[in-house]
């Protein structure tokens, strides 16, 4: 256990170093204003990366602390995974879409810092998926592949197919969402189902919903990020917030009906009443009808809510894909949808949709660099959906292989969803205990037999 803890510590540190001299080597800051020099209109970059961060840092985090022994480990590798994932999303990034071959350096600058979140966003959603079922090592490593292979899943989508996709719905949350549930997959044992520490307490569930509730309040943010104007960032931010509001009155409604009692399962609403947000997200700010929000956000708390009560359970049973968090209820269907939605939003955008030429919003469209038309640009967004789906699921099955291999230190079955494994606790009983032999008193803790056991503190 020594050599383990030394050589967690030891990886930990050799990749940091690593960052550090890469950095040093290849990045550079960029988009350095001059004095006297006029500042951008561009919508303001750093309070959205700020509430990215809420997002990521303290959505994410707690969001996974509903199991009842698993809550240090749940915050805390968030934490971690999400501190070095941004600094290794900005090199991998940098590498593939910014660098410049005459200085040896590519940029750093807010985009940076927004892009690095949303590529840590990716591999904590799959973090989800294999949630207390992994060794710090073991995430890791995943964390390095994923970042790689989203980054080229997301360039092939992008830049080579040009399929939009503002929020990151299908770049983002359907390749995590995929991608987990395959590394999910390949780690599956049988006693992963009978572990009576997978499960949530009153207190765990309430931790949670912390969570919850900060991703809930700024994922308009986390839509709109990326518009390119103040008009398209303000109707994300509508859109957005729309979709949210009737996910989760539909949420709400679906949880009570699906219980023979009429209640609620608190399940749902920690996780399906933010799927409006990922099923917007693909077109959040070319969505022109804000009635066309609600109708999705509706749509997407139904579905949402039946993959938690009916879908899981099925994958579990005749798959064999153990989803800890319920990934794919939360971001594997919402982001398809999304991304079906987003290639009917550009089946039927014309030039008249829009204050502004739709080649602003769809780069390959009309006068954009390939002149397709909306039929096209949405049969190149299918097209888009299908590879990331296809890719994630490829590449995670690798991943979760290369995962098993004895070095990373997988937990053994009395191991999984247990904070003993990693953490220095504190007692799990902080009370004093009296047994009481038949008309003696005796404290268990070593209380004095002079001392009055009515006046000791519990």
């Amino acid at each position: 256990m020594a050599w383990f803890r030394g050589k967690m510590s030891l990886c930990i540190m050799t990749v940091q170093v690593a960052f550090i001299i890469l950095f040093g080597v290849l990045a550079k800051f960029g988009d350095v204003k001059k004095p006297g020099e006029q500042e951008s209109n561009d919508p303001p970059k750093y309070a959205m990366v700020q509430d990215v961060h809420v997002m990521i840092f303290v959505g994410f985090g707690f969001l996974m602390t509903f199991l009842k022994k698993y809550s240090f480990s749940s915050v805390s590798f968030n934490l971690l995974i999400s501190a070095l994932g941004i600094q290794w999303a900005m090199i991998i990034r940098g590498l593939l879409l910014s660098f410049d071959s005459k200085t040896g350096k590519f940029p750093i600058t807010y985009e940076s810092m927004l892009t690095g979140d949303f590529a840590v966003a990716t591999v904590l959603i799959s973090f989800g998926a294999v949630l207390g079922k992994t060794s710090p090592l073991q995430l890791l490593f995943m964390m390095m592949f994923e970042i790689v292979f989203a980054q080229l899943n997301e360039y092939i989508g992008l830049h080579k197919l040009e399929a939009v996709d503002i929020g990151e719905s299908m770049y983002l949350h359907t390749f995590g969402a995929y991608f987990g549930l395959a590394v999910a997959r390949v780690l599956y044992k049988e006693d992963i189902e009978e572990s009576p520490k997978e499960g949530s307490v009153y207190n765990s569930d309430l931790f949670a919903m912390i969570g919850t509730l900060f991703l809930w309040l700024f994922w308009p943010s986390f839509n709109s990020a990326g518009a390119g104007t103040h008009v398209a960032q303000q109707r994300a931010v509508l859109n957005t917030l729309l979709s949210l509001c009737t996910c989760t009155t539909v949420v709400f409604t679906m949880s009570s009906l699906f219980d023979k009692k009429g209640k609620l399962d608190m399940v749902h609403i920690e996780n399906s009443t933010l799927a409006g947000g990922v099923a917007v997200g693909a077109c959040a700010d070319t969505l022109t009808d804000p009635w066309v929000a609600m109708l999705v956000g509706s749509l997407v708390g139904f579905v949402s809510v039946g993959g938690f009560k009916y879908i899981t359970p099925l994958m579990t049973k005749f798959l064999k894909v153990h989803d800890t968090c319920g990934v794919h209820n939360l971001h594997g269907m919402p982001g398809v949808i999304a991304g079906i939605v987003a290639a009917l939003v550009a089946y039927f955008a014309t030039d008249d949709t829009y204050e502004v030429p739709i080649d602003t919003f769809y780069p390959a469209r009309n006068n954009g660099t390939h002149n397709r038309s909306g039929f096209e640009q949405g049969a190149y967004q299918i097209a888009a959906l299908a590879i990331t789906i296809v890719f994630a699921i490829l590449s995670g099955v690798f991943t979760g292989f290369l995962m098993k291999i004895p070095i990373w230190n997988e937990p053994e079955d009395d191991e999984i969803y247990d904070d003993n494994q990693n953490w220095i606790l504190p007692e799990e009983e902080s009370f004093e205990k009296y047994v009481i032999n038949d008309k003696n008193l005796s404290v268990d803790s070593g209380l004095n037999s002079s001392e009055d056991p009515q006046t000791t503190k519990f």
